[in-house]
């Protein structure tokens, strides 16, 4: 993927790759009636200088993509942005990113535009998504000026709604990870979550499937289902 990254922004830069721009990003997919054995699924998850969106930035973006209800190791995205201005200080012992990383990180313009059009408007998942949503949200906008809204759904809330009487010593990814014996390769490094966090949606969607629910509207469906639960239970 990294090499495929590189020729990329080298046809971008030499004008050999049409019109890229937000503006003509693939159009945001909607639930409706996709097979979910059939369609792309992006499971997403981003390192940032913090947990507070109104003033921490992201710097690193893990994503693989679920094709036809497996995962596709090669079609992935992994990248360190170059923001050699943060302040990762606070942060550098979690993720282990420090400054020269970023100094030697991709053009933060380049690094979304090619995300954009690697996702291809396709549903994104992450774990806790919400901090995703919003920290990438706000990166497309600041850096782009982008808004199109995407569809994104929360594995935090697929897994309890799937196997409601599981439970796991905690709610984290690596509670559920352990619990169904999945191994961690390096947790707080965006590509190697993004990738648990995909094997966790697999088993939920197989779970989806022995249950019934055959489209990406049903399991849509189901989560908001799954949230109004909680928000009725206060849990």
């Amino acid at each position: 993927m990294l090499e495929q990254i590189r020729q990329w922004i080298e046809r971008r830069r030499a004008g050999l790759t049409g019109n890229i721009a937000p503006e003509n990003m693939p159009t945001p997919k909607t639930p409706g009636d996709q097979l979910l054995s059939e369609c792309r699924l992006i499971v997403l998850d981003l390192e940032t200088t913090g947990l507070h969106s109104n003033k921490d930035e992201v710097i690193a973006v893990g994503a693989v993509a679920i094709n036809r209800g497996a995962i596709d190791l090669s079609d992935q995205f992994d990248l360190i942005l170059r923001r050699p201005e943060l302040d990762i200080t606070k942060t550098v012992l979690i993720h282990g990113i420090g400054p020269e990383a970023l100094t030697q990180g991709y053009e933060t313009e380049d690094a979304l535009l090619f995300l954009l059009e690697w996702m291809n408007g396709d549903p994104v998942l992450a774990y806790h998504s919400a901090f995703d949503q919003k920290f990438l949200e706000k990166t497309l906008k600041a850096e782009l000026n982008y808004t199109q809204n995407h569809t994104w759904m929360d594995v935090a809330d697929l897994l309890p709604a799937f196997f409601p009487d599981t439970l796991p010593r905690g709610k984290g990814l690596d509670h559920w990870a352990d619990h169904f014996g999945l191994e961690v390769s390096a947790r707080h490094h965006a590509a190697s979550d993004a990738l648990a966090t995909a094997e966790l949606t697999l088993i939920a969607l197989n779970k989806a499937n022995k249950n019934g629910l055959k489209t990406l509207r049903e399991l849509h469906e189901k989560l908001r289902y799954h949230r109004r639960l909680k928000s009725i239970h206060g849990t």
